[in-house]
C-alpha cells in the first residue's frame, strides 16, 4: 500500500478545495471505509477535526470544469493523450470526474453507474485527468482496476497506464524520495492488476545510476528482494536476470567488477534471495577482475625486470596471492549457489565460468578439472581452451595433466598437432623448463612439423643461458644437431671453456 509520504509529490491537494483551509492526505483506517484489496487514498479536510467528521467540498459546476480541463489539454508521458475539441467529451465525462473527486462513493460504483455514458476514449481521459500533478493519483489506479475487472483494458489503455506509472516513478526518484516509496508504488501497481515489467525495474535502477545515486540503487534492489516483488518478464529479460543481475551488470559496464561481486554475495548472505542468473553475472565479474589483475601483475613484473621498480618483496607477494585466492573463493561460492538451485541446464555454464577463472589465475590442475566437468555435463569446451590449459600445466610441469591433455593428439590433423604442441612448447618456455621444451621441438621435427622461428630461438637462448650457469651442454648440442639436420640452422660453432685447465675447446657441428 502506498504511503501518504510516497505520493505526496504526485498527489497534491485538488485546486477545487477551499484555499483557506489546511489539507493533508490520510490513509483510511479499517472500519471507517469498506475493506478493499488495496485501500485508496482519500483527500479530506482536516481543519482540526477528526476524520470521521471531515467534510468533502463540492466541486465547481460542470461548465467551469470544462474551461479548466481545456487548459490541461495534454499530459506529457511516453505518448500524448490530447483533446483539442470540447465536443469530444460528453457531459457524462465531466459528471464522472466531479463524482470521483467528491469521494463520497466508491469509484467502481460511480463508473458502473455511468458505464453506458462513457466511451473508451473518455475513460482514458479520466485516467489522464487523475494522473496529473495536483489530482488524486490513486484514483487513476482505482479507475484502471475497474476497467480491468470490466475487461475494458485494451493495448492502448495498458500502454497509457504504464506510461503514467513510469512518470510517477520518475517524479518520486527525482524528488529525492525514499526508495521504499518507489517500491510502494510498484506494489500498488500489482495491487490493481498492473504487474510491473522487468523493463520498469530496469528503468528505476538506471535512473538512480544515471543520477549518481548508486547507494540508492542498491537500496532499491534490496527492498525489491525483501518484499519479493514479482514482475512480468520482457523479451530481453533473460540476459540480465532480474534487479540484482541488472545492477551487477551496470557495475560491470562501469568497470567496477569487484563491487558487482560484493553486491551479489552481500545480498545473499544478508538473507535475501537474488535471482540465479545474478550469480552467473557475478562469476563473470570475477573472471574480468582476475583478468585485469593478471594484466596489472604482468606489467608490474615487467617494470621490475627492467629495473624501473624494485623487485616484489615476500610481503607484497603474499598480499597478491591472498587477493587472487579471495577472488577465486568468491567465484567458487557463487558457483555452489547456482548448483544449489538445482537447474542442470546451468551446470555447463557454471563450469565454463570456473574454467575461465582458473585460466586467468594460472591454476592448471583446477582448470583441467573443469574441462572434464564440462565434458561430463555435456558441454564440450573449445579445442583452444584445452591448448591454453595444456600450456598452463606445462609452465607448472604437471606431467600427469599434460599426459591426459595430450591424449588423442595422434589422430588429429597436422595443423592441430602443430598448434597443440606449440602451446605445450610455449608453456615449458614460460616456466623455464628448457630441457622439456627441447624435447617438444625435436618431437615436432620428427612428426614433420616445422616449429615457429621465435619458438626455436627462445629454446636455444634458454639452453645457452643454462650452459653459462651450469655447464650442461648435452641438451643444447642435441637440439643444434637436430635443427641442423632439418636445415633450420647453419653449422654452429660451439665454444667451451674448461676453467680448471684454462682450456678453450671449439667444435663445429
Amino acid at each position: 500500500m502506498a504511503s501518504a509520504n510516497a505520493l505526496a509529490s504526485l498527489n497534491k491537494i485538488s485546486p477545487f478545495l477551499s484555499p483557506q483551509r489546511r489539507y493533508k492526505l490520510i490513509i483510511p483506517q479499517l472500519g471507517q471505509y469498506p475493506v478493499r484489496p488495496c485501500p485508496w487514498i482519500y483527500t479530506t479536510i482536516c481543519n482540526n477535526r477528526s476524520c470521521k467528521s471531515a467534510n468533502f467540498v463540492v466541486a465547481k459546476p460542470i461548465k467551469g470544469r470544462i474551461r479548466e480541463f481545456r487548459l490541461l489539454k495534454s499530459v506529457e508521458l511516453d505518448q500524448y493523450i490530447t483533446s483539442d475539441d470540447e465536443d469530444e467529451m460528453s457531459e457524462g465525462f465531466f459528471e464522472a470526474i466531479e463524482e470521483l473527486e467528491r469521494m463520497t462513493r466508491e469509484p467502481s460504483d460511480i463508473l458502473e453507474e455511468m458505464n453506458d455514458r462513457l466511451s473508451a476514449r473518455e475513460l482514458q481521459l479520466v485516467l489522464v485527468y487523475f494522473s496529473q500533478e495536483g489530482r488524486d493519483s490513486w484514483c487513476a489506479l482505482e479507475v484502471f482496476e475497474w476497467l480491468r475487472k470490466e475487461n475494458r483494458v485494451d493495448k492502448e489503455t495498458m500502454d497509457l497506464m504504464v506510461s503514467i506509472m513510469c512518470s510517477w516513478i520518475k517524479k518520486l526518484i527525482e524528488g529525492d524520495h525514499d526508495t521504499g516509496d518507489v517500491v510502494d508504488l510498484l506494489v500498488d501497481m500489482d495491487c490493481v492488476g498492473l504487474k510491473p515489467s522487468f523493463s520498469m525495474i530496469e528503468k528505476v535502477i538506471s535512473l538512480y545510476w544515471e543520477m549518481g545515486e548508486k547507494e540508492r540503487a542498491i537500496s532499491f534492489v534490496k527492498e525489491v528482494l525483501r518484499r519479493e516483488i514479482t514482475f512480468s518478464k520482457d523479451d530481453g529479460e533473460g540476459q540480465k536476470g532480474g534487479p540484482t543481475g541488472y545492477l551487477a551488470w551496470k557495475m560491470m559496464v562501469d568497470g567496477n567488477y569487484k563491487d558487482a561481486v560484493k553486491l551479489v554475495i552481500n545480498l545473499r548472505e544478508s538473507g535475501l534471495k537474488p535471482e540465479v542468473y545474478s550469480y552467473l553475472i557475478a562469476m563473470t565479474a570475477v573472471v574480468k577482475e582476475l583478468n585485469e589483475f593478471a594484466k596489472a601483475l604482468r606489467k608490474l613484473r615487467g617494470f621490475a625486470t627492467s629495473g624501473l621498480i624494485a623487485e616484489l618483496d615476500p610481503e607484497n607477494l603474499r598480499i597478491i596471492e591472498k587477493y587472487q585466492s579471495d577472488l577465486l573463493a568468491d567465484g567458487v561460492c557463487l558457483s555452489s549457489w547456482v548448483i544449489q538451485e538445482g537447474n542442470p541446464l546451468l551446470y555447463g555454464v557454471v563450469h565454463e565460468r570456473l574454467l575461465a577463472m582458473y585460466i586467468c589465475a594460472g591454476c592448471g590442475l583446477d582448470a583441467e578439472k573443469q574441462l572434464w566437468e564440462m565434458k561430463l555435463v555435456g558441454k564440450e569446451a573449445d579445442r583452444d581452451l584445452y591448448d591454453i590449459v595444456l600450456a598452463i600445466c606445462a609452465s607448472q610441469k604437471e606431467a600427469g595433466a599434460i599426459g591426459r591433455l595430450l591424449t588423442g593428439i595422434e589422430v588429429t590433423t597436422s595443423h592441430q598437432k602443430k598448434k597443440t604442441l606449440s602451446w605445450l612448447l610455449r608453456g615449458y618456455i614460460k616456466g623455464g623448463h628448457y630441457d622439456e621444451a627441447s624435447e617438444v621441438l625435436i618431437k615436432m621435427l620428427d612428426l614433420g612439423l616445422c616449429p615457429d622461428y621465435l619458438d626455436r630461438v627462445a629454446v636455444l637462448q634458454g639452453l645457452r643461458k643454462r650452459i653459462q650457469q651450469w655447464g650442461n651442454v648435452e641438451s643444447y648440442l642435441k637440439l643444434c644437431k637436430r635443427l641442423s639436420v632439418s636445415n633450420l640452422i647453419g653449422p654452429p660453432l660451439v665454444y667451451l671453456y674448461i676453467k680448471k685447465y684454462k682450456l678453450w675447446i671449439m667444435k663445429m657441428l
